[in-house]
C-alpha cells in the first residue's frame, strides 16, 4: 500500500459507512451474492451496503437487508465495527482522495418478509440460507469474516 502522506486531516479525505446484518437460524447465515459491479470477483456476502446521507446506520442496515433478502430485521445490537483505508488508485471511482471504509456490522433477527427479493440494478443478485460449517470452503468477501468472526466468538467464548 502506498504511504499516506503525513497531516492528512479529516476533511482531506472520503469516508463511506456502511452497514452489514449477521442473521443466523439454527446452524444457517443468511448471505447475499455479490456481483462484483464491475470491479470484483463475485461472491458472498453479509447482507448490508452503503448507508445513505439522511439514514442512520441502523437505518442502513435495515434497509439493505430489506432490499438484498426480502425479510425485514430487528437489529439486537452492534457486534463489530470494522475499518480500512485505500488510496485513490485502488478505488472504484476516479479520485485523488483517499477513503476510509467504516463497516458496522449488527446482529439481527427475522421479524417478517419472505426470502427472495432481488435487487433492481444493485450490487446483489440473490440471497440465500448456507451452513455456517461451509462458510470457509465458499468464496466470500471480508466482511464475512468480520461479522461471523464475532459472531462465533459471542456464541462461543
Amino acid at each position: 500500500m502506498p504511504e499516506i502522506q503525513a497531516g492528512l486531516e479529516f476533511f482531506d479525505y472520503d469516508t463511506r459507512v456502511a452497514a452489514y446484518a449477521v442473521i443466523v437460524d439454527g446452524d444457517r447465515i443468511l448471505l447475499s451474492w455479490w456481483n462484483g459491479e464491475g470491479h470484483g470477483t463475485p461472491a458472498w456476502s453479509l447482507p448490508g451496503g452503503g448507508v445513505d446521507l439522511p439514514e442512520t446506520p441502523e437505518q442502513g442496515a435495515i434497509r439493505e437487508v430489506s432490499e438484498e433478502t426480502g425479510f425485514d430485521v430487528e437489529l439486537a445490537g452492534v457486534l463489530a465495527i470494522d475499518s480500512f483505508i485505500k488510496p485513490p488508485a485502488e478505488r472504484v471511482i476516479e479520485t485523488d482522495r483517499w477513503v476510509r471504509h467504516l463497516r458496522i456490522v449488527y446482529t439481527a433477527r427475522v421479524v417478517g418478509g419472505t426470502l427472495g427479493t432481488v435487487e433492481v440494478d444493485g450490487s446483489t443478485d440473490r440471497a440465500d440460507w448456507v451452513p455456517i460449517a461451509s462458510v470457509p470452503d465458499l468464496p466470500h468477501v471480508g466482511i464475512v469474516d468480520v461479522g461471523l468472526g464475532a459472531w462465533l466468538e459471542r456464541v462461543r467464548p
